[in-house]
């Protein structure tokens, strides 16, 4: 393996590390919900508001940890992120008021948000072009494994709610000097930077200048959509399923599958990005959305839900992987990790609404089936749009091939 080859492998698998742990504090909430309900007497609103403290902190998080990436380097920005949601998932074990609880999740969002442009940057950068949605989905199916890993604290904590959030905390702390000794910076914003420093755009003009603002508005539309269909079913799924009768084992069980069915989707989109194209990928992942929801809310026995789980966590991540792997493109180098953070970003605020809208529709009375018909509509705009913008990109070269990127 030459030199080259072994800083992409080295680095596409410390950020897979970091995504496992990432996907560990992004469903600690929800593993824990119940924990918390209890500890601090929490109706279904303020629970809506606790799943989205977390969340409110990822929007600032995704866009100032983009643009400051684009200016210092992508491998800092990572490190701080890092250590940030480290200290602040740990401090949420700790916590004894409603107002620490909320600001805590609030810091460790702001920390999870900042890392995952960087993540997504630095795969990216790490390989030749045909390689680059492969890469990336190796790396972000390392969050739904650890999600699967939380609903497993989960489920070996018992009763303690407290024990995802140590463990949440402290794996960040101890990856953390790892990554400051043995993470390349990335190549592509090294060569950038090497000699005279380029010429700083606008935030403005890097999201919409040269030809850019589709590509921009149709990537934001459809992490909104996505993400918040997404959130919703991370935050909530546990405890849908418990109002709808199943035992604590049984839907951690059932979030477990669906983290195992979201890092098979997330792998699985991403090698048919490089290999089959995007039009058809697009309509796979997000029928495959719809109709798993359909699953969520007619299934009865575990059996079924069983199945309905693992194929919701597949299609939804290999969606968000499409995403994912279709924003690094649309940029420069010089403006990349901004425009990847700013479309993180705007999905956050989906991820945010998601939490929130499920609450409110679980307090007036609709149930789990009025939350998951809510879902839909804004899954098939979103599908259209990256419809669109992948025809657009395919007009706009004709004679090139539907796999590039």
């Amino acid at each position: 393996m030459d030199t080259s080859s072994r800083r992409s492998t080295l680095t596409v698998t410390l950020c897979f590390i970091v995504a496992l742990i990432e996907g560990l504090d992004l469903q600690s909430a929800g593993i824990a919900a119940a924990g918390i309900r209890q500890a601090f007497e929490l109706d279904q609103k303020m629970m809506g508001w606790m799943f989205s403290a977390s969340i409110i902190g990822l929007l600032p998080g995704a866009f100032f940890g983009g643009w400051l990436a684009d200016r210092i380097g992508r491998k800092g920005v990572l490190i701080g992120a890092v250590i940030l949601f480290g200290i602040f998932s740990l401090w949420t074990a700790f916590v004894t008021s409603v107002n620490g609880l909320l600001l805590a999740r609030l810091m460790t969002g702001l920390g999870l948000g900042a890392a995952l442009p960087n993540l997504i940057a630095l795969c990216a950068e790490a390989v030749e072009e045909r390689r680059r949605g492969t890469a990336i989905s190796i790396m972000y199916c390392g969050v739904p494994l650890g999600g699967a890993i939380a609903a497993v604290v989960g489920m070996l904590g018992g009763e303690s709610w407290q024990t995802v959030f140590i463990v949440g905390g402290v794996a960040p702390l101890l990856i953390a000097p790892l990554l400051v000794f043995a993470l390349p910076e990335s190549r592509d914003f090294r060569a950038q930077h090497q000699g005279v420093a380029p010429a700083r755009e606008s935030t403005v003009q890097a999201l919409f200048g040269e030809g850019r603002a589709g590509a921009t508005l149709a990537l934001w539309v459809s992490y909104f959509f996505t993400l918040t269909v997404m959130y919703m079913l991370l935050n909530w799924l546990p405890s849908l399923l418990l109002a709808q009768g199943f035992s604590k084992p049984q839907a951690g069980t059932i979030q477990m599958l669906f983290n195992i069915g979201g890092a098979i989707g997330s792998l699985l989109g991403g090698v048919l990005l490089d290999r089959r194209g995007r039009t058809g990928v697009v309509l796979f992942a997000y029928g495959g959305v719809l109709a798993s929801l359909a699953g969520l809310g007619l299934a009865s026995g575990m059996l079924a839900m069983a199945i309905a789980g693992f194929a919701a966590g597949l299609f939804i991540i290999a969606a968000q992987l499409v995403l994912y792997a279709l924003a690094p493109p649309a940029y420069p180098t010089s403006v990349r990790a901004t425009g990847v953070g700013a479309a993180v970003a705007v999905g956050r605020l989906g991820s945010v609404s998601g939490p929130l809208a499920a609450g409110q529709i679980l307090a007036a009375g609709a149930g789990t089936t009025g939350v998951l018909l809510a879902a839909s509509p804004g899954l098939v705009i979103a599908a259209l749009v990256v419809l669109g913008m992948s025809r657009r990109r395919a007009a706009e070269a004709p004679g090139a091939s539907t796999t590039s990127h």
